[in-house]
């Protein structure tokens, strides 16, 4: 079993960094379907009340609930913090969206026994997964 499928059939609860409230931007389009696929979305971005009908929160450390994915939608060099938080919170994956790849914050990830992903996007995973 890859990471990716592994980490879609196990953990259920994924925290969008950068999900945005424009329903044009990606991080919108991909949170909206993982939602419709019954995964419990929680939105973090600091600039945003509500995404999705969730409660937005500004960084990790300030979401109530436990993470197990922690799905990133910013730049490259925006990583290493979120990363730090994601291992704070005891997520079990990190999930860099295509085009996002930082290779020292992935090493600190897997160092702390966390999976990673980098460089792919989650729902065009999940849909290979499933077969659409």
């Amino acid at each position: 079993m890859s990471i990716e499928s592994e980490i879609l059939e196990s953990y259920k609860v994924v925290a969008v960094v950068g999900l945005s409230p424009n329903p044009e931007r990606e991080s919108h389009r991909v949170g909206k379907y993982m939602k419709e696929q019954g995964y419990r979305i929680i939105p973090v971005n600091p600039t945003a009340k509500e995404v999705l009908g969730e409660v937005c929160y500004p960084d990790l450390l300030a979401v109530p609930e436990s993470v197990e994915v922690v799905d990133i939608f910013r730049r490259s060099e925006d990583v290493p913090p979120i990363v730090d938080q994601a291992i704070k919170v005891h997520a079990k994956a990190v999930w860099m969206q295509e085009g996002i790849v930082n290779e020292e914050a992935a090493a600190v990830a897997r160092q702390a026994g966390v999976l990673v992903v980098m460089d792919r996007c989650i729902k065009k995973a999940h849909e290979e997964l499933v077969g659409e």
